[in-house]
């Protein structure tokens, strides 16, 4: 279960499924290109533990460089390369709905994701869409004890429907180049390198945090070190 809170009390992390906890930690362990095994994370109760853990195993060769800078420029030159686009629109306050226009923007994305190597993961289907699905999912599952047969057609159709709601949606996760380089940099830290041997080891525990904050929909204040799993 995601967990939104606002309210400033304190947070623990046991709190949260740990499914989602699990979910979370190998998408660092991809951004990363780390092995968190169940030897290094056994004993860890805090937050600030797991984050130094996370450190520990990066073996990058320090380098100062903002990786989100990096990101960006990573993604300019993609785009550059691929659709040449006016270079007054390559700046990190542009919109991206002004470099990928919707009746195309399916096919220029995954051209871009085929030049910089790997998924943005940028696109999304329309929450309604998505809030119907699971509505005639959830109505289904619950038929089962009525009408087998209807419940069981409806449990496909929504079960293809979301299938295909994911792979055709055209809403965009982040709006400008900006929030998309900071998206790079969180999920994608080695790969974004201009150098890959090296990593600006200053900014590993914020990307961890951030990574935890955008899965759980937490607060990023509320992600302390002493924050307790």
């Amino acid at each position: 279960m995601k967990v939104n809170s606002n309210s400033g009390r304190a947070f623990n992390l046991n709190k949260v499924d740990p499914v989602e906890i699990g979910d979370v930690l190998v998408k660092i362990e991809k951004s990363f290109n780390i092995r968190l095994d169940d030897t290094s994370c056994k004993n860890v109760k805090t937050f600030g533990k797991l984050c130094d853990i996370v450190v520990e195993k990066v073996k990058q060769t320090n380098n100062d460089s903002c990786t989100t800078q990096q990101a960006f420029y990573k993604i300019r030159n993609a785009i550059n390369a691929t659709i040449s686009p006016p270079k007054e629109l390559i700046k990190p306050q542009t919109k991206l709905s002004a470099i990928f226009p919707r009746d195309n923007r399916i096919e220029v994305i995954a051209e871009i994701e085929k030049e910089i190597g790997f998924q943005l993961n940028l696109l999304q289907p329309k929450q309604g869409v998505v809030g119907a699905f699971v509505f005639v999912l959830a109505a289904s599952l619950a038929g089962f004890f009525f009408e087998p047969v209807m419940a069981f057609v409806g449990l496909m159709v929504a079960a293809t429907g979301l299938l295909l709601a994911g792979k055709f949606g055209k809403e965009l996760k982040v709006k400008t180049l900006g929030d998309l380089a900071e998206k790079v940099a969180k999920e994608h830290h080695i790969r974004c390198k201009r150098d890959a041997a090296t990593i600006n080891r200053t900014e590993i525990a914020q990307k961890v945090k951030e990574q935890f904050a955008a899965e759980l929909y937490v607060e990023p204040s509320l992600l302390t070190r002493d924050t307790r799993f």
